[in-house]
């Protein structure tokens, strides 16, 4: 007993060459693990990272102005942007690479921001280019922009809040006391976990009137001052009131934009100088690319981008006879040329993400700003009034500046001259600190007497200070003034023109499709072939791909649409006009390529819809038919790509489209037959029917394949024939056998 209580002691015991193989599995309710892993994320992502607060900055664009700040790049010259960095490191520790690209976006070469923030020298890429790479850091160089100054002009006056950086070694400014409403100047975009933000940018000077006037009436119509946004790279904004409301009313809405471009008759060539924000000279040449590969536009002989120093070109070269307005017409409707900015407003205040109105973001940044000017006002009132303390204390000393100097001399020990100045006379602590610290030289009537001459005019401006504090309409005044002078030393005209009047609408032509008779051939490998009869009677030998064989072939027209069912439970629309006469001699289209199949996706059946009257007939492996109605892939839409053509419970063995009822004959793996009429199974509207039993199978016997009776090569009909369903069959005679034929519909 002792020797098997000994063996299970050790066959528990750990192994000491293996580490980390003692995982258990632990109960936890889901809202627990929420709570615990997901949240905490969850609100680091929202509030640290992805979404702006009411200064207009992002915590990683925060801590980098402030690191050029202490750096002295206000004023001074431009320094290597990896030194900037490396030095931001210091408040942002998520790599170089991040707060690299940090600095791009908010650089005067980037080009992203109406007013940047950094003066940069060197490569940094083009905010309207996808290809425009940026240089290394230790290839440029930066310093912040004199705009900075209504960032960091208080920050030194307790205006706002600072915090410990992420390992206590630093202190941090929780935001940035702007002068203006940058939230609404510079663009802005961030995914969080569960939402997101997107605020586009506004005209400096427009903002700061529209601030003006909110903070004078508080019922004024926002868009007298502030007409719509305003964005970097220009472009031409087609006004719609609505939108404009939307997004100035409830911070969500749409905004078009298109591309401004000229017509340079001397050479038949289009130039395209402004694109809008929301994509890239690459992006537009692609597109392009793309509509003449497709043969959608003709009118073009030539594109290029033209880009360069002075600034964004894109030049399209024009065939002859070519109407420049009805082509960028449809160029602005097909390509992104004309593109929408999606609005939507989403800020933190107090630490909530919260959507709002421009209206409302004002009113949040006022009474922000109100706060800020009103620590500034108080932190100025306090350093007075110690000032003035100081002095008060000083006016004593005037009276009898021997005796002072008498005190010092016939004190002994150094600590008890502070305590003998203040009982000789009768001054505080601090003010016989600051009388023991003057120095000699200073000790002399005219130095006095001037030091308490401000005396009068400090106790004034202290007065006016405390009235100012007190004061929300002196507040507001300040805040005024400040707006004012911002707009006035920094207003710049507005990049994006307006465009009021509605704009002309590309209508895409509906080209006649010419009707005429055609035979279509579909191969086993997914190869099509549209030939007339004519070409069909010249040559009618069919080319084949060595090891295909041809397994549909109808008489049909031009104008007919074809669905074609893939082993992907999908089914791809198109219609024959799309594909070209050939003849017999070529091996005709590739479905997979001229449809865009998925990787690996084969045809499994082709099926001529008609007017949808009809249904479609799929058997599985294991004995069940679906009669799904055609009516069900009449897509309203002009998809090309429907998921969910049949049901993927059971492998697919076989596809029939008919347009009425029919006898058709299903066959099983262990050489079985089985008659019936579809109109036995009932017809189903919903795509992925699994089916009825239809064929009863022996074990491990399998549905093999289905088709029409008609051409099957079964002589005794009755004897494999089913007056319901589901029916075992019979196996099949040698003359019952099936001929091997082409699959005909019609």
């Amino acid at each position: 007993m002792a020797k098997k209580k000994k063996e299970e002691e050790n066959k528990h015991k750990d192994n000491p060459n293996v580490m980390g193989l003692h995982a258990e599995i632990v109960e936890q309710p889901i809202t627990e693990t929420l709570e615990i892993n997901f949240m905490p994320y969850a609100m680091s992502v929202i509030m640290s990272r992805a979404i702006p607060e009411i200064d207009g900055f992002k915590p990683s664009h925060r801590k980098l102005l402030y690191t050029m700040y202490k750096m002295g790049l206000l004023n001074g010259s431009r320094t290597k942007s990896a030194n900037i960095v490396g030095q931001t490191m210091r408040l942002n520790p998520h790599g170089d690479s991040a707060i690299y690209e940090t600095m791009v976006r908010l650089s005067r070469g980037y080009g992203a921001l109406l007013h940047p923030f950094v003066d940069s020298k060197g490569n940094f890429g083009k905010a309207y280019s996808r290809d425009m790479a940026y240089a290394a850091s230790r290839y440029t160089e930066a310093k912040l922009d004199t705009f900075c100054q209504e960032l960091f002009r208080d920050i030194d006056s307790d205006t706002v809040d600072f915090v410990d950086n992420y390992d206590s070694t630093m202190k941090e400014p929780s935001l940035l006391p702007t002068t203006f409403p940058n939230v609404l100047v510079s663009a802005n975009n961030g995914i969080a976990v569960g939402m997101a933000s997107n605020i586009c940018g506004f005209n400096l000077r427009e903002v700061c009137n529209a601030a003006i006037a909110r903070i004078k009436n508080p019922d004024c119509d926002l868009k007298e001052y502030l007409l719509a946004p305003d964005f970097p790279t220009g472009g031409e904004l087609i006004y719609d009131e609505n939108e404009i409301n939307n997004v100035y009313n409830t911070g969500r809405g749409s905004i078009r934009v298109r591309g401004k471009w000229r017509y340079v008759k001397a050479e038949n060539l289009i130039e395209i100088y402004e694109i809008p924000y929301t994509t890239t000279s690459e992006a537009i040449i692609d597109k392009v690319a793309e509509l003449i590969k497709a043969e959608k536009i003709r009118e073009i002989s030539d594109m290029r981008d033209e880009t360069d120093l002075s600034g964004l070109k894109l030049t399209i070269d024009l065939k002859r006879g070519v109407d420049p307005e009805k082509l960028m017409t449809k160029l602005m409707k097909l390509t992104p040329l004309q593109d929408s900015f999606p609005c939507n407003f989403n800020i933190l205040i107090g630490g909530f993400p919260k959507v709002m109105g421009v209206g409302e973001i004002l009113e949040e940044w006022t009474a922000w700003r109100t706060e800020c000017v009103r620590r500034r006002v108080f932190y100025s009132l306090t350093k007075k009034k110690e000032k003035l303390h100081l002095l008060l204390g000083l006016q004593k000393i005037l009276l009898d500046i021997d005796k002072a100097i008498r005190i010092i001399r016939e004190t002994e020990l150094e600590e008890d001259v502070i305590p003998n100045l203040m009982i000789g006379f009768g001054i505080d602590e601090i003010q016989a600190n600051y009388i023991a610290e003057i120095k000699l030289r200073n000790i002399n009537r005219e130095y006095i007497l001037k030091r308490t001459q401000e005396t009068d005019a400090l106790q004034k401006e202290i007065a006016d200070l405390e009235d100012t504090v007190n004061s929300p309409r002196r507040i507001k005044a300040i805040i005024v003034g400040e707006l004012e002078n911002v707009a006035k030393k920094y207003g710049t005209d507005r990049r994006t023109t307006i465009r009021y009047e509605a704009v002309e609408e590309y209508q895409e032509e509906q080209q006649e499709v010419p009707d005429y008779p055609v035979s279509l051939f579909v191969t086993r490998d997914g190869y099509l072939k549209k030939i007339t009869p004519q070409s069909l009677r010249m040559s009618g030998e069919q080319k084949l791909k060595e090891g295909d064989r041809l397994v549909f072939a109808v008489q049909t027209t031009n104008r007919a649409e074809v669905l074609v069912f893939t082993d992907r439970c999908q089914v791809y629309k198109t219609a024959l006009s799309e594909f070209k006469d050939t003849k017999a001699s070529v091996m005709g289209d590739y479905l997979p390529t001229k449809l865009g199949f998925d990787d690996g996706e084969l045809v499994a059946a082709v099926c001529l819809p008609g007017d949808y009257s009809g249904f479609m007939l799929f058997a599985y492996e294991n004995g069940k038919v679906g009669k799904v109605a055609l009516s069900a892939y009449d897509t309203k839409s002009n998809r090309r790509k429907l998921t969910g053509a049949y049901s993927d419970k059971s492998p697919l063995k076989g596809i029939l489209c008919l347009h009425e009822d029919a006898d058709v004959v299903l066959y099983s793996t262990d050489g079985r037959a089985l008659v019936l009429n579809s109109a036995l199974l009932s017809v189903k509207s919903t795509r992925s029917t699994i089916g009825v039993a239809a064929l009863t199978l022996r074990k491990k016997a399998l549905l093999d394949h289905i088709r029409l009776l008609e051409g099957s090569g079964i002589q005794n009909i009755s004897r494999y024939r089913s007056r319901s369903v589901p029916a075992a069959g019979a196996i099949l005679k040698e003359d019952d056998l099936e001929d091997v034929q082409l699959t005909m519909e019609l």
